[in-house]
């Protein structure tokens, strides 16, 4: 054991804070921008927004400083900033390292792009929809029955703690006694008020399955005993397959009498009792970026609209070129949110560039599916796009998290362009497997009721027109478009 000094030469990748920044820059929705630049326009007072005025401000304050540099050198100012490690210095990335000239950097920078943008609208009044109130939720129309069913508080406080653990369909997931301990209350109590919410409206709330729920519309309905009853009771999942002939020989009735009373309960009884009180609202996706046809050509904006739009304040450019009348503390500070400031603002320069180059690589490669729809879509992965634009496969990734493009065909979210494929048998062509989901899904919507088509039929439909697909391959697709199997499909004749 001793102690002594070594030297020794490596090689690292280092991720400066301003880099990191900027890749965090490009993964974020439009949603978290907004935020994140309201954020910075709170905390960083180097920073401010663009308005119609302080743009004309800005620009009579240009004349001046055009006035005073006629007069002589004096005008000019430079400003000397803290030399950066070696480290950063010898750092390669994307993104120019910082300068020292923060006069002429301001100078150089405008407010627009050198691609095409869209301004954000005049008038960003919210909607009269939006105004409208709140609806009652399924917990707020429980709550008030519980008010009015009881004034124990014992029972009112474990109704509270059932209400709050029934889901949106309206189906309790959690054990009674489970929540008794949890809420410290007692079995009694909450047996009690469990019974008294599953005689609630909706008919059917706080069923703990499927076939108590409907066990609780039967009897509201008064068919206990009936054949009904004893189907839902002891017959569902032959119910489910459709295997009538099997229900009417164990109940000892006519297989048109299991028919008219599956009937019934398809269409009677509510399997999702808290349907009716689901959330309804129109979420509406914001496209980050648009394509339209110009004559023969596809033409790419960038959505900007609703994003602030910053720049470094004018006033503090003034009193750092003045720093001899300014401490080292307020000198040290103002260069940092200088720094700081530069850096977002940089970082959004490159997210839109990156973003922009993303969406022109997609396009070039999806021409034929903005022409022609799903029909023509091609298989694509990140490296595509990757290679195309000379980037990472990462930072191709990052930029199409989280954000849509509107195309002629509709608006998708980027992510959707990137599918695997297969090659036809006739041409030698590649197909998306979205255009394969497609084929199936048209087939099963065009469909005869009576007779559905199963999986080797859309096998061989398939085949017919030049793809070669696996049956596995298509019972994996339809079962991700949540399509039934034939046996549930076949409706009842």
């Amino acid at each position: 054991m001793e102690a002594r000094l070594e030297l020794k030469l490596s090689q690292k990748l280092i991720m400066t804070p301003q880099l990191q920044q900027a890749i965090k820059l490009l993964q974020l929705s439009r949603l978290e921008l907004s935020q994140t630049l309201a954020q910075e326009l709170v905390e960083n007072p180097v920073l401010e927004e663009v308005t119609p005025d302080t743009a004309e401000g800005s620009s009579e304050e240009e004349s001046e400083t055009g006035s005073m540099a006629e007069n002589g050198p004096a005008a000019e100012t430079t400003v000397e900033l803290p030399a950066e490690a070696d480290g950063e210095r010898e750092l390669k990335t994307e993104f120019d390292q910082i300068g020292t000239r923060w006069d002429e950097y301001i100078d150089e920078m405008n407010d627009g792009r050198d691609y095409g943008t869209l301004e954000p609208s005049e008038d960003d009044r919210p909607s009269y929809d939006q105004t409208l109130t709140r609806q009652p939720t399924l917990g707020d129309h429980l709550m008030w029955q519980l008010r009015l069913s009881t004034s124990d508080d014992a029972v009112l406080a474990a109704g509270e703690v059932i209400i709050g653990n029934i889901d949106d369909d309206g189906y309790l997931r959690s054990d009674i006694e489970e929540m008794a301990r949890v809420a410290g209350g007692s079995f009694k109590d909450m047996q009690y008020a469990l019974t008294l919410i599953q005689n609630f409206d909706p008919i059917g709330v706080g069923a703990r399955d499927l076939k108590e729920c409907l066990l609780i519309q039967i009897r509201y309905l008064d068919l206990e005993g009936s054949l009904v009853e004893k189907i839902v009771q002891n017959h569902l999942p032959d119910l489910e397959k459709r295997k009538y002939q099997n229900i009417a020989k164990v109940l000892n009735v006519t297989q048109q009498d299991v028919m008219e009373a599956s009937t019934f309960i398809i269409h009677e009884l509510e399997p999702k009792p808290g349907r009716p009180f689901n959330s309804s609202d129109t979420h509406y996706v914001v496209p980050d970026v648009y394509v339209v046809k110009v004559e023969d050509r596809y033409v790419i904006q960038l959505n900007e609209e609703g994003f602030p739009r910053v720049r470094i304040n004018p006033y503090y450019r003034k009193i750092l070129s003045q720093k001899e009348s300014l401490d080292k503390t307020t000198r040290e500070y103002i260069e940092e949110r200088l720094r700081s400031a530069q850096w977002l603002i940089k970082g959004m320069d490159q997210r839109n560039k990156t973003i922009y180059k993303v969406a022109e690589s997609i396009v070039k490669f999806q021409t034929e599916f903005l022409e022609q729809g799903i029909t023509r879509l091609k298989p694509m992965v990140l490296k595509d796009v990757a290679e195309d634009i000379s980037m990472h496969e990462s930072t191709v990734s990052r930029v199409t998290t989280n954000k849509h493009i509107h195309t002629p065909q509709g608006i998708f979210p980027l992510k959707f362009f990137f599918t695997t494929g297969f090659t036809t048998a006739g041409t030698g062509t590649e197909v998306s497997s979205l255009t394969v989901k497609d084929a199936i899904q048209k087939m099963i919507r065009e469909e005869e009721s009576s007779a559905p088509l199963k999986d080797q039929q859309i096998v061989d439909a398939l085949k017919a027109v030049g793809l070669d697909i696996a049956r596995r391959t298509v019972a994996k697709y339809r079962e991700e478009l949540r399509i039934p199997p034939t046996s549930v499909r076949k409706r009842m004749g």
